[in-house]
């Protein structure tokens, strides 16, 4: 009996070994971006500011001593600012970079920094206000992480400038199965993307052109060899189980009828 049970099992065995040998992913199968090279940039000084891009969404509020006078240069939805509880419109970014600013008409933003918006827009409606206070925010600044992070997604961002290191704090921190000397940032700079590396055990990461990221960015970080390996092999255990269960009780079913 117990010779005949060796014999069926050990097509069983052979099936499952050829399974599991099979099923190793290799990096070529589960890595993203793999065409963009690996290396890292680096800068002699970071002095990063912000700057705006197309398709940027700009809020701007501009005050003065005199409300009246500051009403005509703020957007409003309709009537909203006559009933006490104005609901300001943001500015869009058009594809030639500038915004239709009320009175002042079209205005070039693309590449300035908020400051610099802000000395441009003071000196253009020094002629109509007296001391305006101008408030700018970007409005749609959000960044993506992507791959071996806790909460993988986009995350808005609250301020002018934020670091890889407070954006993978946003996504739950790298996981255990990530590569931390390698991680990509994908960035457009006047419509073209640009691909940069960057190496979080070093102390120098600071000095990475992306460690502040700018709106829009995305941040991927690899799996490293063990995720890699193991990836197919979760997804096809249980594959195995069932033919293994399914081969084994028809092996019984037979042998009991021997």
């Amino acid at each position: 009996m117990f010779e005949k049970i060796a014999i069926y099992m050990r097509p069983i065995v052979f099936l499952m070994g050829v399974i599991f040998i099979t099923s190793c992913a290799s990096r070529k199968e589960v890595v993203y971006f793999q065409d963009t090279g690996n290396f890292e940039t680096q800068v002699n000084t970071n002095t990063f500011i912000s700057k705006f891009k197309v398709d940027d969404l700009i809020g701007i509020h501009v005050s003065s001593l005199n409300p009246e006078a500051s009403m005509p240069f703020n957007l409003f939805v309709g009537g909203a600012e006559m009933r006490g509880q104005p609901e300001q419109l943001d500015y869009l970014v058009d594809q030639a970079g500038e915004i239709d600013f009320p009175v002042i008409g079209k205005i070039k933003v693309e590449g300035l920094s908020p400051e610099e918006l802000r000395i441009l827009l003071r000196d253009r409606l020094s002629e109509y206000l007296k001391d305006p206070i101008i408030n700018i925010r970007l409005r749609n600044f959000t960044v993506t992480v992507l791959g071996e992070v806790g909460r993988p997604g986009t995350y808005p961002v609250n301020g002018e400038q934020i670091t890889i290191l407070e954006a993978l704090g946003f996504a739950g921190d790298l996981t255990i199965r990530s590569v931390r000397n390698n991680v990509l940032v994908i960035r457009d700079f006047n419509g073209t993307k640009v691909y940069n590396r960057i190496d979080l055990t070093s102390k120098n990461m600071a000095m990475s052109p992306v460690y502040y990221l700018t709106q829009n960015d995305v941040v991927y970080v690899e799996p490293n060899n063990s995720a890699i390996r193991s990836s197919t092999i979760n997804q096809n255990t249980s594959v195995a189980i069932s033919i293994a269960s399914l081969l084994i009780t028809s092996s019984i079913l037979l042998i009991t009828r021997l």
